[in-house]
């Protein structure tokens, strides 16, 4: 099977078109990709070295390379066309028909997808974050009140991540808490949770995947034996059947289909959209 390079363009930062070319490319089983991505393409100059590069791996490479273009000005869309490669101009796909069924000409402004262009929404990006961090681990608990929704979970089943994702992406306040000996060995939580019980929900994990997670941080000792973690899951799901605490099992889910697994059981509504 032969590897064939991707290439990512765009005018700002290729978030918009690495997050649809992987999409699509993710339906070809048994693929082999080389993945590049090509930023802040606002000039002709840079225009003309990104078709140069393109180019040259079209003339070494057993098959063409594959270019996924978010590019709004016509004329750097017209040079990257030029290009040696299966050319898939996202923008051109979606932002014609849509101007046919507005009446109206796109601006074709760059950077308004992911840009600073809306600072209320930036800014709400930015005040999640610092509450997720400031809220991580149970490191302080007395903004609970100001949570959109509280993750319990063991050491390493997914919270940290899962919080960071929902406030960076939609501006969702999501604290955690772990589940430590406290609570594994009681099988209760404290009062500061009861208190918000609605908000909280909980993240499992299978237990030899956790066991490979904690490996990977401290590979000898009781944290990551198969039966300590077996123990601690096994008790974590009594909690959340205790306290009728909503949980998935995170195993086989990325981080995007957690969070948004989370808000729809939730009914958490997104402060912002991506």
């Amino acid at each position: 099977m032969n590897e064939r390079t991707v290439f990512f363009l765009s005018d700002q930062t290729g978030v918009t078109a690495e997050t649809l070319g992987h999409s699509l490319l993710t339906q070809f089983d048994g693929q082999k990709f080389r993945q590049v991505t090509l930023p802040f393409i606002d000039s002709e100059d840079k225009a003309r070295e990104a078709v140069h590069k393109i180019d040259a791996l079209a003339k070494e490479a057993v098959v063409r390379p594959i270019v996924f273009s978010t590019l709004v000005q016509d004329d750097l869309r017209s040079i990257i066309a030029e290009a040696n490669g299966l050319h898939l101009d996202i923008f051109n796909v979606f932002l014609q028909p849509l101007e046919v069924e507005f009446k109206q000409t796109a601006t074709r402004t760059a950077g308004r997808a992911h840009g600073m262009s809306d600072i209320d929404s930036y800014m709400k990006r930015i005040e999640a974050t610092n509450f997720a961090l400031a809220n991580d681990d149970g490191g302080m608990t007395r903004n609970y009140e100001r949570a959109d929704v509280i993750l319990l979970g063991v050491s390493r089943s997914g919270k940290t991540p899962t919080c960071l994702y929902l406030a960076l992406q939609y501006g969702v306040y999501a604290a955690n808490y772990p589940l430590t000996d406290d609570e594994i060995d009681t099988g209760t939580l404290p009062d500061i949770l009861l208190e918000c019980r609605e908000k909280l929900f909980g993240l499992s994990i299978a237990p030899a995947r956790l066991r490979q997670i904690r490996k990977e941080r401290r590979a000898l000792g009781k944290y990551s034996s198969i039966q300590q973690v077996t123990y601690e899951l096994r008790e974590a799901k009594k909690i959340f059947k205790r306290y009728n605490i909503p949980h998935i099992d995170t195993t086989e889910f990325s981080i995007e289909e957690i969070s948004s697994r989370i808000l729809e059981s939730t009914g958490v509504e997104r402060r912002v959209r991506p």
